[in-house]
């Protein structure tokens, strides 16, 4: 699948009118999900690509608090992480969507049923970023919903849970020094050479 394929392309997404082509408009698109780390700017980027690529947004953590009416670390410190979890999953799987880039909560991948769900005509995109960097971004660790088992350092996680987002990964995009813009040109990129 080329961008063409997701209603536009690279020209068309740099010219004014970023018109969709009318021809690709007829039938559902693959979703673009993305995963990874807390800290690797899933929703940043998610929405800059939604708006280059002419597809619905949706952020999974934002439906989570709709669907608890909660804050997500409301749920984790009053429910606790398993409690948590479950819930995340059943939010997935409430999900329908086509033609949507989808950002993740990082603690997606514990739930295979939730991923596999996901996967189902899908592209799964791995934003990728190093231990060092996701501990410096995540300056709001007890008010961000962050998923961690008690006692588990940040480290720990990070470790814990790199195995996981590239058993599910399409796409692995290094995030490494790189800004939201050049991250989403990358995932572009990538879409088309590898014809999604």
């Amino acid at each position: 699948m080329s961008v063409w394929q997701y209603g536009l392309t690279v020209e068309w997404v740099i010219t004014p009118k970023n018109t969709m082509h009318p021809e690709k408009q007829q039938s559902p698109m693959k979703n673009i999900i993305l995963i990874g780390m807390p800290g690797a700017g899933k929703s940043t980027v998610g929405v800059i690509l939604a708006k280059m690529l002419g597809m619905t947004f949706v952020d999974t953590d934002i439906a989570i608090q709709e669907r608890a009416g909660r804050l997500l670390q409301e749920i984790i410190n009053m429910d606790g992480p398993d409690a948590f979890l479950a819930i995340e999953e059943k939010t997935i799987l409430s999900l329908h969507y086509h033609h949507c880039v989808i950002a993740t909560g990082g603690s997606v991948v514990f739930s295979k049923t939730a991923m596999d769900w996901l996967k189902q005509d899908s592209v799964i995109v791995y934003l990728k970023i190093s231990c060092e960097d996701m501990i410096k971004r995540l300056r709001n660790i007890t008010t961000r919903g962050v998923v961690l088992i008690p006692g588990q350092s940040l480290p720990a996680m990070y470790h814990q849970r790199v195995p996981l987002y590239e058993q599910y990964a399409d796409i692995t995009i290094d995030c490494a020094d790189e800004d939201f813009e050049e991250v989403v040109g990358k995932v572009i990129r990538e879409l088309a050479v590898k014809k999604f």
